[in-house]
């Protein structure tokens, strides 16, 4: 059996545990005799992750819940999978709920067809909702659940001490998840989660993507400070709040004279 190479007290992440990239960030939190994830990934990752818990020496049945971050295929496709085997609930926020169960190929990015993407998205029955306040049990650690929209609206972040698992909010490069207006995508309520992650008392944020961080005040307000910007600019359509641009261009309509 291979050793347990947990990060953090209780926290194991399967790409750091197998020292390659499997694909999305899953976390296994361990609770001695329960545990919890958060998100499986790809059913090809899916595969690999159950392999290796079992590898790890722990009981499939031992497994208390799958916490989903959002709907986006990339991190739910082996869900209806992984409730197979582990015989598990799935657990999601309401606004993630319809997508997953429905397998909705256009809102979880699996069906995109100017880039030729179309990926399998097959349904999942969510067991249980999960939204803010909301907290998951596991032995004698305790996840709160964050609502942190802007990426989608159903984006959840789980809290521990000083730990957030912070799901595709925000990366250790600065950037963040996608902004797409067919995803649900809204610059204002992204602003403030990230304002929320940065004020928080977390001190590492562990996200969905990439490598775990500790958090950085100053990347985050440049972060912020860049999607202030993209709220005001045409090159987010819909998801911008405005553009400035049309409002002196309508003052200067209504000059007697313009001038270039």
């Amino acid at each position: 059996m291979p050793e347990r190479r947990y990060l953090f007290p209780n926290v194991i992440e399967m790409n750091y545990q197998a020292r390659r990239r499997m694909g999305v960030n899953v976390y296994l939190i361990d609770g001695g005799d329960e545990y919890v994830l958060i998100d499986v990934g790809f059913l090809e990752d899916t595969v690999d992750v159950l392999q290796l818990i079992r590898e790890l020496g722990y009981s499939f049945s031992a497994c208390k819940m799958i916490l989903a971050t959002h709907a986006d295929v990339d991190h739910t496709q082996g869900l209806a999978r992984a409730r197979d085997v582990l015989r598990c609930p799935i657990a999601a926020h309401p606004r993630s709920v319809a997508a997953i169960e429905s397998g909705d190929e256009l809102f979880t990015f699996a069906r995109i067809d100017a880039q030729g993407i179309s990926i399998p998205m097959p349904k999942c029955k969510v067991d249980v909702e999960i939204d803010e306040g909301s907290k998951i049990q596991v032995g004698d650690r305790t996840l709160e659940v964050w609502s942190t929209p802007g990426h989608a609206a159903g984006q959840l972040a789980f809290r521990l001490d000083d730990l957030l698992f912070s799901g595709d909010n925000i990366f250790r490069d600065g950037c963040v998840g996608a902004i797409d207006a067919h995803h649900g995508s809204n610059i204002p309520d992204y602003i403030a989660s990230l304002k929320r992650i940065r004020d928080s008392h977390a001190e590492f944020l562990l996200p969905s993507h990439g490598p775990i961080f500790r958090k950085d005040e100053a990347l985050l307000n440049a972060t912020i400070a860049r999607l202030e910007g993209y709220s005001h600019m045409s090159d987010f359509g819909t998801c911008a709040v405005d553009w400035p641009l049309m409002d002196a261009w309508e003052d200067e309509l209504s000059r007697p004279n313009i001038e270039f």
